[in-house]
């Protein structure tokens, strides 16, 4: 099985319908002990249950292939190392988030509604999977050089369609130009990147809350 093909099957299997909402933390956690769900599917939850628990570096392939139920052969048949199941719990994070982005970039709606859906949409899926937002934030420094620089593409991408938004709202005069793009965006993404810090489920504010207040935030700083 090729790696795109392993990536394909591990995403559809972690993530649920990626225009209704992606899985839950708990729901993963169960899916590690699931001997029916496909065999990346258990190594991903596994890991991603033991990274967050006791970290990365402190985590062993031996723990990860017993909390799964299968053998490291398995494991290496799927993923070449731990680098790589920790380059693919974020992976799948990153591909439902762009695949959505782009979903609600193309909607034939007003530009500043469209932002907004994006604003919130990404608050929304980070906290819904904020096991692998914390995890990879943590530990993004102990991927390989290759593999960190294949992260920085993939989220340049995302950021610039994002960033294709605003600039859209400000040719047709609905937001300031008064702040640079880049720096716009960069403040409305370190909001999101501080999540996992923070955030705890069955607290104050619901991730539809917390998603609406930053979106909010964002709208008002580029109103002019």
């Amino acid at each position: 099985m090729s790696e795109r093909q392993v990536a394909a099957m591990a995403t559809k299997a972690g993530t649920g319908d990626p225009v209704r909402g992606s899985g839950t933390r708990t729901a993963r956690a169960r899916s590690g002990d699931d001997t029916r769900a496909p065999v990346p599917q258990r190594l991903l939850a596994a890991a991603t249950r033991l990274f967050a628990e006791q970290g990365y570096d402190r985590t062993s392939v031996q723990e990860i292939v017993e909390a799964a139920g299968v053998t490291k052969g398995a494991l290496y048949h799927y993923f070449g190392s731990k680098d790589d199941l920790l380059h693919e719990i974020y992976g799948r994070l990153l591909r439902l988030q762009q695949e959505r982005l782009d979903l609600l970039a193309d909607r034939a709606a007003p530009v500043e509604e469209r932002l907004r859906e994006a604003a919130a949409d990404v608050v929304v899926t980070t906290i819904d999977n904020l096991d692998d937002a914390m995890i990879f934030f943590r530990s993004m420094h102990q991927l390989s050089p290759e593999k960190q620089k294949q992260v920085r593409a993939e989220r340049r991408r995302y950021h610039e369609r994002f960033r294709a938004l605003i600039e859209e709202g400000r040719r047709s005069g609905v937001f300031s130009d008064a702040t640079p793009a880049d720096l716009v965006v960069d403040y409305h993404f370190g909001s999101v990147h501080h999540l996992s810090s923070w955030y705890r489920p069955g607290g104050r504010l619901t991730p539809q809350a917390v998603a609406d207040h930053l979106a909010d935030l964002l709208l008002r700083a580029l109103r002019p």
